[in-house]
């Protein structure tokens, strides 16, 4: 979403900012939906929050303090972010199911034997990482946290952490997305738009979905991620 609104001419705040707050109404839903069939480990997603929730208020208060989200410099450092953070998530896509098998497998014994004793920590780390990549980006709590958690829970059903991963983006992407709204960087109107344009935008992606073979829409969106992602390094460069 945050691509799509630059190319409209949105400013990368406002563009970040609505986005993070229209991913946490949407993701809602689908959190409800998972916690009802039992898909959602609270552990989990609780040990997500407790790093990443502080962390997004930390680089608001950072930002805000330091005057930094006034100069130009700010808009910058949000674009750059988000084309490491969309080249990242294409290539987590690309090396995702080798990334489970591997700890499906137990391979490497010493390194999955490291990530299960320290489960807790490392699981609290990310959630700090996902704090700082979200906020700047809006890009993180998806395919990239995902995949990641996939890996260090390697013995948790599939359906389990992605239900997990889309309970823990509401509360992050809801704090990260108030600290655009409270500096003014998030369009009311727009979000508006954006979700009344999206009812009926699921039940149709939903139809075509179902009749495009899964590993073509997955080739597809690394492509637009990651072509995206070049983009927005090398124009962040040039201007």
């Amino acid at each position: 979403m945050t691509p799509l609104l630059l190319m409209l001419g949105y400013p990368a705040p406002v563009a970040i900012g609505t986005d993070l707050l229209y991913a946490a109404i949407t993701k809602a839903g689908g959190a409800l939906s998972y916690n009802r069939t039992g898909n959602v480990d609270w552990s989990i997603v609780r040990l997500l929050a407790l790093g990443s929730v502080p962390t997004a208020i930390l680089v608001h208060v950072a930002i805000s303090e330091t005057s930094f989200q006034d100069s130009p410099k700010f808009g910058e450092l949000l674009t750059f972010s988000l084309g490491i953070m969309l080249i990242i998530t294409a290539i987590i896509l690309i090396f995702k199911n080798k990334l489970r098998e591997k700890a499906l497998e137990n391979k490497p014994p010493l390194l999955m034997g490291f990530i299960q004793r320290k489960r807790p920590g490392l699981t609290f780390a990310m959630g700090i990482v996902l704090g700082i990549c979200v906020t700047l980006s809006s890009v993180g709590a998806g395919a990239f946290a995902a995949a990641i958690l996939l890996t260090i829970y390697s013995q948790t059903r599939t359906v389990k952490i992605i239900g997990s991963d889309i309970a823990h983006a509401v509360p992050l992407t809801f704090i990260a997305g108030l600290g655009y709204l409270f500096a003014g960087y998030v369009d009311l109107t727009l979000l508006l738009s954006l979700l009344i344009g999206s009812l009926p935008a699921i039940a149709f992606g939903s139809r075509i979905s179902n009749r495009v073979p899964e590993k073509t829409l997955q080739r597809l969106l690394t492509i637009i991620l990651l072509g995206l992602g070049v983009y927005y390094i090398i124009f962040n460069k040039l201007h």
